[in-house]
């Protein structure tokens, strides 16, 4: 069963090396590959995502994964960019469209995320591509219908896999499955979990996240949301949670998104990592 995780480029010295010790404990939990993010205001791939993606690949000896956001990328970015990923041994990119940000100039060769995976596919086919998916719907589709077709249409322009946005109901994870197996979407789903540990993390999710939040999680984050100890250790469960029933389920693989701390991962594969173990049926 595949576990993997994401990083961020850090903005700081502080966090440079925070990042680095991080790797090195993500590494010995063995994942099958660490995807990294453009997460910088000013999308400096070469020097940021490339960097890190390179750290991740070549010290930390771990497949490495770098996001390349469609939007802001034209044919002759991806151009020079896919030369310097292949030098640096990373053969894996995460296509997404990109969010919208007003202090930006958006290029235009690329309007879709599937424009950018069909140029890649094409052009450098040596790249294992993964799509971004939404289990919930993506927050700019109609309805669902047309969110899992365009899905498809990025599928058939040549992902080899999808991760999700992250979720906090399985069932809604479960009903777009169906989904994506009535349209003929046959490429693995690795399911994105998110464990909660901070009041300030779980307020970022309420306030900006298009994931639904059950219930359960809204008393959980009630009652201990004063308490950040009970917290942490309430959202890590919640997390397990979450993955014991996936993995139980036949989900093809686990993507945690890390925030750059191990601790929620290191203590999910102390708890469940036998779980890793168990081939699907």
């Amino acid at each position: 069963m595949p576990l993997s995780f994401e990083v961020f480029p850090p903005s700081t010295k502080e966090g440079s090396s925070q990042l680095g010790e991080s790797l090195r404990q993500l590494r010995e939990l063995k994942p099958e590959f660490i995807s990294v993010t453009c997460s910088s205001q000013t999308l400096n791939l070469a020097a940021e995502t490339l960097k890190v993606a390179s750290y991740v690949q070549n010290v930390a000896e771990v497949p490495a994964m770098a996001h390349l956001p469609a939007l802001y990328l034209d044919k002759a970015d991806v151009d020079q960019l896919m030369p310097q990923l292949r030098e640096q041994q990373v053969k894996q990119v995460l296509v997404l469209r990109g969010d919208v940000r007003e202090q930006l100039p958006v290029k235009h060769d690329f309007q879709h995320a599937s424009d950018l995976v069909a140029y890649i596919h094409d052009n450098y086919p040596d790249f294992k591509i993964t799509g971004a998916c939404y289990p919930e719907m993506h927050p700019e589709a109609k309805n669902m219908v047309e969110d899992v077709k365009h899905l498809k249409m990025k599928v058939d322009a040549g992902c080899d896999q999808l991760i999700t946005q992250l979720f906090l109901n399985n069932e809604d994870f479960y009903r777009f499955r169906e989904l994506c197996a009535i349209a003929n979407i046959n490429v693995p789903i690795l399911a994105g979990i998110m464990p909660v540990v901070s009041e300030r993390q779980a307020s970022g999710i309420l306030k900006t996240s298009a994931s639904h939040v059950p219930g359960k999680f809204r008393t959980i984050l009630a009652k201990y949301r004063q308490y950040p100890q009970a917290l942490r250790q309430a959202g890590i469960t919640y997390a397990i949670d979450q993955i014991v029933d996936l993995m139980a389920n036949d989900v093809d693989g686990i993507h945690l998104y890390t925030m750059n701390q191990t601790d929620a991962a290191q203590q999910i594969q102390q708890d469940i990592g036998t779980l890793f173990e168990v081939k699907s049926a």
